[in-house]
């Protein structure tokens, strides 16, 4: 028996998991299937950016994450007899424009978990112990062949994504080259822990020459620390709890600190890779299947989740009529952002070993707030306004024609368009605006000239993609505008098509 679906997901991490929840809510017929038997038990990524807070927020998930994190303790640098109070996250105030301005403290399994229950509440579930075993391209999608607990069967897809790891079948299925490198001496112990004898108000770190290191971070919402201690190159791997316990305390030299409970543990090796492609016909890589990265600067699981939140929307829209060129420009506007996280990640990594301090200082760069799509084939010129095509689409307050006030955010919330008309003669020209039936609908909001978002001057018309990132800003020729962008990514129009 063959089942027709429109997305096959491969892989329930993070990005699949984001990806299974846009698609459910933009009425996709979908599966997601998972080879495990179970969720992720563990707290590999642990760091949530603002940016991804964002994209939470959008989907419904941030409430109860939110619910399951706190803010970074401070460091507490352990330098002989003494422990040193280090700021690696600056805590910022929330503004105008950045509701959620903090990294925060999530365990993978809390994040994990809480994208699975957006999921379940929107109506969709994870198939666990399910395997792809194979698939094979067709004139009309694909046909994948996967095998469960009720035995093998075959699915036939438009689409087929994966989210499947760093091991990705799907990646190696089709052929694209995993580009990069695997230094199998240089390796570490990643472990969720319950020990005694070490405070949890401190990030703690024990930094020691020739790169090596320790460091135990107090999860929220249990009694676990994350442990990461990094191996000397001839040194033997054992992941039982005595044998863990007693690298500790050679490494802290505290016999009072001890191991109590290994809760999950693996062995990390820096494997720094980036896909050739991220897409090979109708089959398309997100997350740890695009690209690989080190534990530092808590990139990862971000740029997964992002690489899902830029894909989903387009899938959808090229299934409702969109022009297929749409999901080439999920290649062109996500593969230079990992290449640069892989960069500043490998950077962090690097300075472990002669610049310790160096590698526990974060920025801007790491809230990947500042990331833009300007110059790529949706945003082929930005303009020269502070926020223009390509960029992060800010949050704001507003005031509409009819005085009632609200925010920007609030506004794009749900799998839409935004168009937000500034000025009478832009608010005028929204009765003229023609917008397809099918794919995602077009939400509007008229703010007259009193109230501006964004610094940009009536009139104006700015188009909000429904990842929150801006479409075009023009101040005339509105249809013009319009009618350029829609050519890539809206359905085309029929006769019945107006608003």
């Amino acid at each position: 028996m063959t089942e027709h679906i429109e997305v096959l997901v491969v892989g329930a991490g993070p990005a699949g998991l984001a990806l299974a929840c846009d698609l459910q809510r933009r009425g996709i017929r979908f599966r997601i299937v998972n080879a495990a038997e179970h969720g992720f038990e563990g707290s590999r990524a642990k760091g949530v950016q603002p940016r991804t807070l964002e994209v939470f927020d959008d989907l419904g998930v941030l409430p109860e994450l939110q619910s399951r994190g706190t803010l970074y303790p401070l460091l507490g640098l352990h330098v002989g007899p003494l422990t040193l109070p280090w700021v690696m996250y600056r805590r910022h105030k929330a503004t105008e424009d950045v509701p959620y301005p903090n990294t925060m403290l999530v365990p993978q399994y809390e994040t994990d978990a809480c994208i699975r229950r957006r999921l379940e509440e929107l109506g969709g579930a994870v198939e666990y112990g399910t395997r792809l075993l194979s698939y094979e391209e067709t004139a009309d999608g694909i046909v994948a062949t996967v095998e469960g607990s009720g035995g093998t069967e075959q699915i036939h897809t438009r689409f087929l994504v994966g989210a499947d790891g760093g091991a990705s079948t799907v990646r190696l299925t089709a052929g694209i080259d995993f580009v990069g490198t695997t230094d199998e001496t240089d390796r570490m112990i990643v472990a969720d822990v319950t020990l005694s004898g070490l405070s949890r108000r401190r990030w703690h770190v024990w930094p020691r020459n020739k790169g090596r290191f320790m460091a135990l971070c107090p999860l929220p919402g249990s009694e676990k620390f994350q442990l990461m201690l990094k191996l000397r190159p001839e040194e033997k791997v054992d992941l039982s709890q005595d044998a863990v316990n007693r690298l500790v305390q050679e490494f802290v030299g505290l016999a009072k600190l001890r191991v109590r409970e290994i809760h999950w543990a693996s062995v990390w090796r820096p494997n720094i890779r980036l896909a050739e492609r991220y897409r090979a016909g109708n089959v398309f890589l997100v997350g740890d299947a695009a690209h690989v990265h080190p534990p530092t600067g808590a990139q990862g699981l971000n740029t997964g989740v992002q690489d899902a939140y830029n894909l989903g929307w387009k899938l959808a829209q090229v299934l409702a009529g969109a022009p297929d060129v749409l999901l080439d420009s999920y290649e062109a506007e996500r593969q230079p952002v990992a290449a640069r996280v892989l960069g500043l990640s490998s950077e962090l990594y690097a300075s472990m070993s002669d610049r310790p301090l160096t590698a526990v200082k974060r920025g801007d760069e790491e809230r990947q707030l500042t990331l833009t799509y300007r110059g790529g084939p949706l945003a082929p010129s930005g303009g020269e306004q502070l926020v223009g095509a390509g960029d992060r689409a800010p949050d704001a307050s507003y005031t509409d024609a009819q005085g009632r006030s609200g925010r920007l955010f609030d506004l794009f919330r749900g799998p839409h368009f935004t168009l937000i008309a500034i000025g009478a003669a832009a608010i005028d020209a929204l009765d003229h605006i023609s917008w397809p039936d099918r794919g995602a609908p077009l939400t509007t909001v008229a703010i007259p000239s009193g109230a501006v978002p964004y610094g940009i001057q009536a009139p104006a018309h700015i188009l909000v993609r429904p990842d929150g990132y801006i479409a075009y800003v023009t101040r005339d020729d509105w249809n013009a505008a319009l009618d350029q962008h829609a050519q890539l990514m809206l359905p085309k129009l029929d006769d019945k098509d107006s608003r």
